[in-house]
């Protein structure tokens, strides 16, 4: 089985989304803070707005969502791929994770951000290390190449389930994970706005609802469908 999870997921911990704010997050306009031209142009806004939102992700906990997941682990062979950069699937248990977007609790070298390093405190212009570059979260922006692409391509490829939580699928490269499945696997997508995928293929199933109440009927629709 392999899970693909955005926003939704999370947004009942208690982190914001931006989709569901006019391309706002947290009162600035995404660009300005999720890009590399918004780096270039002003890095310590950007440092400022992941210092806070690093913060607010120490105060927040997993959801059921993210514990049933964990669960799930038991009887399924799962793996995550996550729009998210936050640590909630870690914490709620589950173990085969991939974050393609990076990972807040971790920072890299402007440099050589393959290097990586974990942080829980706040990074500030003027931090650097190797060579004297500046410090970055390590994240990736718009306008960057999503380095972890290819390896979920190749899970995709190989799923026999197909669960899509809490994303617009309108973030490319991501979005296009879902063609990346063979035919005939099922595809459920839950999330209580019915995202912009092509419903004509029967093998997709929509669940209208958000991650905590839909996923247990999620679960039941998998248990029947592997039996």
């Amino acid at each position: 089985m392999v899970v693909l999870t955005g926003a939704g997921m999370s947004a009942e911990s208690g982190l914001k989304t931006f989709r569901d704010s006019g391309g706002l997050w947290e009162g600035r306009d995404v660009m300005e803070v999720a890009s590399i031209d918004g780096w270039r142009a002003n890095p310590a806004i950007v440092l400022q707005f992941y210092n806070e939102r690093r913060k607010q992700l120490l105060e927040v906990e997993p959801n059921e969502a993210h514990k049933l997941l964990a669960k799930m682990e038991a009887l399924y062979d799962l793996t995550i791929i996550t729009q998210n950069v936050d640590d909630l699937h870690e914490r709620a248990g589950s173990t085969k994770i991939i974050h393609l977007h990076g990972e807040l609790l971790k920072m890299c070298d402007e440099a050589e951000n393959s290097i990586v390093y974990e942080i829980k405190k706040d990074i500030q212009l003027g931090d650097k290390m190797r060579g004297g570059k500046q410090l970055r979260p390590f994240i990736v922006w718009f306008g960057e190449e999503v380095p972890l692409i290819e390896r979920a391509i190749e899970i995709v490829q190989e799923a026999d389930i197909l669960v899509i939580i809490g994303t617009s699928m309108v973030v490319y490269p991501a979005a296009g994970l879902i063609e990346m499945a063979s035919e005939n696997v099922p595809i459920l997508i839950l999330d209580p706005h019915k995202p912009s995928v092509t419903d004509t293929n029967s093998n997709i199933h929509f669940i209208q609802k958000n991650a905590v109440d839909g996923l247990p009927h999620v679960f039941e629709l998998i248990k029947k469908m592997t039996r």
